[in-house]
């Protein structure tokens, strides 16, 4: 650590072009995701029928819910991965990568062997049946088959994200949804194959990326630094690394459980209600890709500046993506709020869901201020690998969250619905942030 006398080696400056270097690659990344869905719908919608389109929905939702359960390897491997980097250990760098690949690779083969059990679970929690249960196994069976490949790009963004290589990132994420967006129109239009064009682009995108990631991480690799597969598979490193991927495994699912909830609640309202927080629901998702994008850039700047031993990076680093994450939320909450209901009109053209949604507009315009520190705090406790703290503050949230729905909902129906959402994302922030000084304090002093 940097005294002021003797300047510690390993330091690093942190500027607002460092941030941005690592934020907007990757929010343009993200952004190609929903873009993606949208093609999809839109090859198989053409179709005219209805029923491969439900069955496209269903089959994607449960890929998608199943694939983002191992979000955790993304996580896991940026925050290691900084930190070798803070401590320019090139070797421990090679040797994070592959254990996350072989991780990667592992869960990806048992995901291919658990298939047909995945595929009739969630055809029966869905209550699909016929040709929509038919259309949702074409799209599952072959799309399942890039599993490993999809668990592979995890990894491979996770540790370019690690190295601060957001243009890498950004490439990689193209090149993966750019394939599949145009052999799906190909494959689905064009050869007329439909739900299995589909299935085969995504799972085409997939596979290209994850070669094209292992070609350009690999060859960045200097032999001299390669480690053993002792070091690879060492017992203590796949420890740390089992207990990081389980923490932080808990807090996704406990996430996901809690739009569940949401979803749910939202049902007993009624169609239109349902349909209004639908629509809604897209601001908040649109916002979290501009706010991850952040989150990204405080996961390398904290992970690398624990590694270096150097809390000045620490720091900074705190302030600057703050500053720029609050920044952006505004101004995306501003712009949902006053553009929200001609938004609104091109998502759904039905009068009554646009009066609805408009009802709940301000619920959803601020989900970007109230979730901007936590989708932030995220990315610093990540960063930082201190995943139990992180595990245990979701838990916390998630029962403040139940307490408010417990009483608001009953008292102002949907309005206390988007009440509580907005208290559990600042639950999050608030949570975790209260942590930052005791947590960056013990682990400084322990690094010196």
């Amino acid at each position: 650590m940097d005294t002021g006398g003797n300047r510690n080696t390993l330091a690093f400056d942190v500027t607002h072009r460092m941030v941005l270097s690592i934020a907007i690659p990757m929010t343009l990344g993200f952004m190609t995701t929903p873009l993606l869905g949208i093609t999809n719908t839109a090859v198989v919608g053409h179709m005219g029928d209805p029923e491969a389109l439900a069955g496209l929905a269903i089959g994607a939702m449960l890929f998608d819910l199943i694939m983002g359960s191992f979000n955790f390897l993304r996580a896991s491997t940026t925050g290691l991965t900084a930190q070798a980097l803070g401590r320019r250990d090139a070797h421990e760098q090679q040797a994070v990568f592959w254990r996350a690949m072989v991780s990667a690779l592992g869960s990806g083969l048992a995901l291919l062997l658990l298939s047909p059990l995945l595929i009739l679970v969630g055809l029966k929690l869905m209550g699909a049946e016929g040709r929509i249960a038919e259309a949702t196994t074409t799209y599952f069976s072959i799309r399942i088959l890039a599993a490993p490949a999809a668990l592979a790009n995890y990894a491979l963004l996770g540790f370019v994200l690690g190295r601060g290589q957001g243009r890498t990132g950004l490439l990689l994420q193209a090149l993966i949804n750019g394939i599949n967006i145009l052999l799906s129109i190909y494959l689905g239009l064009s050869l007329d194959w439909g739900v299995s064009g589909v299935a085969w682009g995504t799972m085409a995108g997939e596979t290209a990326g994850a070669l094209a990631g292992l070609f350009i991480v690999m060859r960045g690799f200097d032999s001299a630094y390669r480690p053993s597969r002792t070091e690879i598979f060492s017992r203590s490193k796949l420890a740390e690394l089992f207990a990081l991927n389980r923490d932080i495994l808990i807090r996704t699912f406990v996430l996901i459980g809690s739009f569940a909830i949401m979803t749910r609640i939202g049902t007993s309202f009624g169609a239109i209600t349902l349909a209004a927080n639908a629509v809604l629901m897209n601001f908040f998702l649109l916002s979290g890709y501009y706010l991850d994008g952040l989150a990204n850039a405080a996961e390398q700047i904290t992970g690398r500046a624990i590694g270096a031993r150097y809390r000045p990076a620490f720091d900074r680093g705190l302030r600057l993506t703050a500053l720029w994450s609050f920044g952006l939320a505004a101004i995306i909450s501003a712009f949902f709020y006053f553009a929200g209901p001609t938004l609104i009109s091109g998502l759904t053209s039905s009068p009554e869901v646009q009066a609805a949604a408009e009802t709940y507009l301000p619920w959803a315009a601020i989900t970007g201020l109230t979730g901007a520190l936590a989708f932030l705090m995220d990315g610093v406790f990540i960063g930082a690998t201190w995943s139990v703290d992180m595990r245990n503050r979701m838990l916390m949230s998630f029962a403040g969250y139940l307490a408010m729905l417990a009483v608001f909902v009953p008292l102002f129906g949907n309005h206390g619905l988007w009440l509580a959402m907005n208290a559990f994302l600042l639950f999050r922030g608030f949570f975790l942030v209260v942590l930052i000084k005791p947590r960056a304090a013990q682990t400084f002093r322990a690094a010196q």
